[in-house]
């Protein structure tokens, strides 16, 4: 995952809104979004070769999503899949804290990463980039290839456009989320970080819906989940020559008091 926007108790009927962008290279093999079979009651996608998730959610109310950390002078080819973070929280017994208690001890094994984790009515954001876990407040967040809220042009563009769209008045629409996460609008060259990649690919991935050759987005997820439990995940899955292709989820997870 390469973009999130997570919306927390902005929308007065869904507590829980995200819209998510997963960009990959388009051979790597992806299984689409479905109800996992394993026993573990995980809705996600899943990554073929890694074997973990970018992104997933239990019938029993744990939700985690993950976007890697841009920083190509520090990769370690050897590093394990930073999908079975998302993966292991997701079907793991131990709690929220004990869980980030772990990852302060083990996360530097990891190439760099970020991660919203949700036990309940607990929404924590973490990276093995940054020192301590944060609380997440109510509002409109967004999350890219850097730091929580770090005001990269794709990720103060998709935080507006949410926010904009749940200002209006009625349920949230899947669809007009969906098209906040096909936005190709590049940005002048002006406003893109300098991650060490060369302008070249800053330009390519500084769009909130990437296209190039051999890499781009393969997937947006909608997420909604409502203030009664019932929560319905839409993904958008897109190939190289332009199609697309829809798979939706529904689930009820427990409600916990605010």
């Amino acid at each position: 995952m390469c973009l999130i926007v997570f919306a927390y108790r902005v929308h007065p009927d869904f507590p829980v809104i995200i819209a998510a962008n997963r960009d990959e290279f388009y051979a790597r093999p992806t299984q689409p979004l479905f109800a996992w079979t394993d026993g573990s009651d995980i809705v996600a996608g899943r990554d073929l070769k890694g074997g973990g998730t970018w992104m997933g959610i239990t019938r029993h109310g744990r939700l985690a999503a993950l976007t890697n950390y841009r920083e190509p002078g520090r990769q370690v080819a050897e590093a394990p899949s930073r999908g079975h973070l998302v993966k292991d929280f997701l079907m793991g017994s131990e709690n929220l804290n004990d869980y980030l208690q772990k990852m302060a001890r083990t996360g530097h094994r990891y190439n760099g990463f970020n991660m919203i984790l949700s036990e309940g009515d607990q929404w924590v954001y973490y990276s093995n980039r940054n020192k301590d876990p944060q609380v997440l407040p109510p509002g409109v967040h967004g999350l890219s290839n850097h730091l929580l809220n770090t005001p990269w042009p794709k990720v103060v563009r998709s935080r507006q456009a949410v926010a904009t769209l749940l200002a209006r008045k009625g349920p949230p629409d899947v669809e007009s989320l969906m098209q906040i996460l096909q936005d190709r609008t590049i940005p002048p060259d002006g406003d893109l970080p300098d991650t060490g990649i060369g302008m070249a690919w800053e330009r390519r991935l500084g769009s909130i819906f990437i296209h190039s050759e051999i890499y781009g987005t393969r997937s947006s997820t909608v997420l909604l989940a409502a203030k009664d439990g019932r929560v319905r995940v839409r993904e958008r899955t897109f190939k190289p020559d332009g199609s697309t292709g829809d798979v939706e989820c529904k689930l009820r997870i427990p409600v916990r008091p605010a």
